[in-house]
């Protein structure tokens, strides 16, 4: 018997569908996301689809998206795009709107929350000098 993960906690393929698709609902809806929806293509299925993927294994689930596009190397795959601070809290901004709709333990949200923005900002690959953004 192996041990439980955050994905069966938080409710496993059901529940990353549910929070992957209110993040994308967020991204979308809210003004204060414009700037990380504009990076987005317009049809957003594709994106929802690798964040899926993503999250499964992430968690703790299935390992989607290493079976099907190989190491996540997230960072690597983030690069074409200017990702400063504004467009991870804008990132964040959505994730947390999205997991407070998951009903889950408090410390595992908590966990979990700490965990997205560490990755969030992992992805950040400008820096602010003099108030220009610049490439590290």
């Amino acid at each position: 018997m192996s041990a439980e993960t955050p994905y069966d906690f938080i409710g496993g393929e059901q529940a990353i569908h549910s929070l992957v698709d209110r993040f994308y609902f967020y991204m979308d809806i809210l003004p204060e996301a414009q700037g990380i929806r504009a990076m987005h293509q317009a049809n957003l299925a594709s994106a929802n689809d690798k964040l899926f993927k993503f999250l499964s294994g992430w968690l703790g689930g299935p390992n989607l998206f290493i079976e099907e596009f190989g190491h996540p190397m997230l960072r690597a795959r983030h690069f074409p795009f200017k990702i400063g601070v504004s467009e991870r809290d804008q990132w964040m901004l959505c994730m947390n709107k999205a997991l407070a709709e998951i009903p889950m333990d408090p410390r595992l949200h908590t966990n979990i929350q700490a965990a997205l923005q560490q990755l969030a900002t992992h992805m950040i690959n400008q820096e602010v000098h003099d108030g220009i953004e610049t490439s590290p």
